[in-house]
């Protein structure tokens, strides 16, 4: 294994990327911070690559030149990356142009979202320490068991990404793979819209009319003000302080003052005055979500359909040594039974594997059985057992 270096200069920095814009892949991983804020604050960014391993200080140097290496066909390796990716884009406004999650990949071997230690021991015979996982990476100086554990994390995660290629190419599923990272690598990072934010309160989930518009109003409002000061939502306002706020509907901060939960300091000053307008606006909105009786009366219509379906798809699941819940969840079987357009598994890999023969039960075609305890499923003989 390469010699750690630890980066903390900007030279330092861009002679590194100098030298991994050349390189064929390298591994990547980062440890970072969000209790305390709303955005992701990066503390330490580890790279690997064949003939080397650094530790990138980012509380002391300017990550932005990151970027070229994020834009450059040199292909990132990293494990379980949607939060890395967030921390990414924040910290220099790119996300790797190429990449390869083996968390992702393993999935195509049946592993079941595997952690990287599960997979380093798996593959590879290392047992990976987990000691500082929980540690303040935003303190300094960092101690060597620190340095130590993060650098173990792309230390040899080339090697992991060896042997995960050369079994998907045995089976024949790297092209798979690959083409799950790049939805992993293209889908939208970071925190959903404001106006979904409601969404996320437990609480709120469960009112209607009036009091719900209201909710996704405030919620709203609480989302673009975490961002702004850079703090946790519910460091603003609190959850059940929205809740509250939603059914009391206040339309003057005394009346917001007395509402438990809510700070009667910011009540009475800006940010109250700012909260009784979004109430205002939700008043106005009487927003409720769309919705389709329709297709909600045609989901209950298909439960059982899709409940047999399901079944079969986890039974080809495991026949295939594939994750289950990366061939399908229970929404993918019943959106394709559903006949929707944009269901995940009327494309790709997907739908070789399962979709195409879901169509085929749908449309009368084929039917499942039972064998010795295994869904299978048939061609239809279209001799039925009862007759009408």
């Amino acid at each position: 294994m390469a010699k750690t270096r630890y980066i903390d200069t900007d030279r330092g920095l861009l002679d590194v990327i100098a030298v991994l814009c050349d390189e064929p892949r390298y591994a990547l991983d980062t440890e970072f911070h969000r209790e305390r804020t709303y955005w992701p604050k990066l503390a330490l960014l580890q790279i690997a690559w064949q003939d080397g391993l650094v530790l990138i200080d980012p509380l002391a140097i300017d990550m932005q030149p990151l970027a070229k290496l994020m834009q450059s066909d040199a292909l990132a390796v990293l494990h379980a990356c949607t939060q890395d990716l967030e921390v990414l884009e924040q910290a220099c406004g790119e996300i790797p142009k190429r990449l390869f999650d083996t968390q992702v990949a393993a999935g195509f071997l049946g592993l079941s979202t595997p952690s990287l230690a599960a997979l380093h021991e798996r593959e590879l015979g290392v047992h990976l320490a987990k000691t500082n996982r929980l540690t303040d990476w935003l303190r300094r100086p960092l101690k060597p068991d620190q340095l130590e554990y993060a650098a173990s994390d792309v230390a040899r995660l080339l090697e992991l990404h060896d042997r995960i290629v050369a079994q998907l190419e045995e089976r024949s599923r790297l092209q798979w793979a690959q083409d799950e990272c790049e939805i992993v690598r293209t889908r939208p990072h970071g925190p959903r819209p404001p106006d979904e934010a409601w969404l996320r309160i437990k609480e709120a989930r469960h009112l209607r009319g009036r009091t719900l518009s209201v909710a996704r109003s405030v919620a709203a409002w609480r989302e673009r003000r975490a961002a702004e000061i850079d703090q946790p939502a519910r460091f603003v306002v609190a959850d059940m302080a929205v809740v509250s706020i939603a059914q009391a509907a206040p339309d003057s901060v005394d009346s917001l003052a007395q509402i438990r939960g809510v700070d009667k300091g910011m009540a009475r000053g800006s940010l109250g005055r700012q909260i009784i307008d979004a109430v205002a606006e939700g008043v106005e909105l009487n927003w409720t979500p769309p919705r389709s009786t329709n297709r909600r009366d045609q989901s209950r219509e298909l439960r059982p359909a899709v409940a047999l379906v399901a079944a079969w798809v986890n039974q080809i699941a495991r026949d295939t040594h594939l994750d289950p819940a990366l061939l399908a969840t229970r929404a993918d079987v019943e959106a394709l039974v559903r006949g929707d357009s944009d269901a995940r598994l009327a494309f790709g890999w997907r739908a070789d594997i399962a979709g195409e023969p879901i169509k085929r039960l749908v449309s009368g075609d084929a039917a499942l059985a039972f064998d010795h305890g295994v869904v299978v499923l048939e061609d239809r003989s279209r001799r039925p057992l009862i007759s009408g």
